[in-house]
C-alpha cells in the first residue's frame, strides 16, 4: 500500500497523500519539522494515484485506476466526515478505457483532465456539471487522442495549454513524446484539440510549467534526463523547441521547482532497483541548466521509489512520496545552495 501523489492545500495547513491497493487517503496536518498523519479514509476498493486540488481546496480529485477520477470534499477529509466521496467521474460504459493514472483540473476549476495510461487517451470531465446536475456519464467531454503511455499533465499559468507526457510512441517506440493540447478546443471538442507532439526522451513521464510559463520541463525516465522546452516553439516550432538536457540520476520520475523557480528537485525513482544504482533526489540549477552549463548541484537522499512531490506554502519544504519503503520524506529546501 505505496504511498503514490502528494498535495497541499493553499491554506498550508493540510496534505492529503493516495494510497494504492485498497484506495486510501492519508490526511496529514502539516507542522513543523514534519507532517503528521491525522487519519486514512478508505475510499475505493481500486488504488487511487495521482491527486489534484480545485482552485479553492474544495475538492480533491484522485485518479482511480479505472477510467476516471473520484471527487472528494476536502471539508470531510479534514474533519474525519463519513462520506467524503462526493462523487466519481466516468464515462459511459462503451467509452471506457483503462490505466487511469494522472489527474488535472482546470484553473478555473470547471473541467477535469485524466491520463489513461492504458488507453492512450486522455479523458475530459464537466466538473462543473456533475457537481450541478448529479454525477452521471453525462460530465465525460471525449478523450483527447495520446501516444501509448500518457500519464504527465500539467497546465500553463494562463489555463489556455495543457502539456502531456506519453511513455512511448507508435512510431519510435520507446522514445516517448510530450504533447500541447489547446485547453479551450478540448473542453468542447477532445478529438481535435491537439496542437503538437515533440519527442522527449525515452520514457518521458512527468511534466510541469515554469511560473512565467515560458519553459515546460521533463522527466525522461529511461534516458535518465531532465529536458527543458520552449513553451512557444513547442506551439510553432516544435522541433527546435528543446532548450536543455541534463543528465540526473536513475530513472526519473517526479519532479517540483523550488527556491522561487531558480532550481528543481528530480525524484531519481530507481524503481527497477538497478545494480549499482540507487534512489536519490536530484537538485538542478535552472539558469545554469537553460544556459547550456553544467546544472547538477547534487543529490539529496531519498527512500525507496520517490515519486511524486507537492511543495508545502511558503516554499521551504518539499513532501516526496517514497513508494517502496511507504513514507512521506520532508525535505527543507529553503537552504539550497
Amino acid at each position: 500500500m505505496g504511498p503514490f501523489g502528494v498535495v497541499t492545500t493553499g491554506d498550508g495547513r493540510w496534505a492529503f497523500v493516495s494510497l494504492t491497493g485498497p484506495g486510501t487517503i492519508g490526511v496529514l496536518k502539516v507542522a513543523a519539522p514534519v507532517p503528521s498523519l491525522i487519519r486514512q479514509v478508505p475510499v475505493a476498493a481500486a488504488g487511487l494515484l495521482g491527486e489534484a486540488l480545485t482552485p479553492g481546496d474544495r475538492f480533491l480529485l484522485v485518479a482511480n485506476d479505472g477510467s476516471g477520477a473520484d471527487v472528494l470534499s476536502v471539508h470531510e477529509l479534514e474533519q474525519g466526515g463519513k462520506h467524503p466521496l462526493v462523487g466519481t467521474l466516468a464515462p459511459p460504459v462503451g467509452a471506457q478505457l483503462p490505466g487511469s493514472i494522472e489527474v488535472a483540473v482546470s484553473p478555473d476549476g470547471d473541467f477535469v483532465f485524466v491520463s489513461l495510461e492504458e488507453g492512450s487517451s486522455i479523458a475530459v470531465f464537466n466538473l462543473r456539471r456533475a457537481l450541478s446536475a448529479g454525477f452521471s456519464a453525462a460530465d465525460y467531454v471525449g478523450s483527447v487522442p495520446a501516444e501509448p503511455g500518457p500519464v504527465g499533465l500539467a497546465f500553463s499559468p494562463d489555463g489556455r495549454w495543457l502539456y502531456s507526457t506519453s511513455e512511448a510512441s507508435a512510431a519510435r517506440g520507446q522514445v516517448g513524446t510530450l504533447t500541447v493540447i489547446s485547453v479551450p478546443t478540448a473542453e468542447s471538442d477532445p478529438a481535435a484539440s491537439v496542437v503538437s507532439r515533440v519527442a522527449a526522451g525515452c520514457n518521458p513521464v512527468r511534466v510541469i510549467s515554469s511560473t512565467d510559463g515560458r519553459v515546460v520541463w521533463v522527466t525522461a525516465r529511461a534516458s535518465n534526463s531532465l529536458l527543458a522546452f520552449s513553451a512557444a516553439r513547442l506551439r510553432t516550432d516544435p522541433a527546435h523547441a528543446l532548450l536543455a538536457d541534463v543528465r540526473v540520476g536513475e530513472l526519473p520520475v517526479g519532479l517540483a521547482l523550488v527556491r522561487n523557480g531558480t532550481r528543481i528537485v528530480v525524484a531519481d525513482s530507481n524503481r527497477f532497483t538497478d545494480a549499482g544504482a540507487s534512489a536519490s533526489l536530484a537538485v538542478v540549477d535552472v539558469s545554469d541548466a537553460l544556459k547550456g552549463r553544467p546544472a547538477l548541484f547534487g543529490y539529496l537522499p531519498a527512500g525507496g521509489f520517490p515519486r511524486q512531490m507537492a511543495v508545502e506554502r511558503g516554499g521551504r519544504t518539499l513532501l516526496v512520496t517514497n513508494f517502496d519503503s511507504s513514507q512521506l520524506e520532508s525535505v527543507n529546501v529553503a537552504d539550497l545552495p
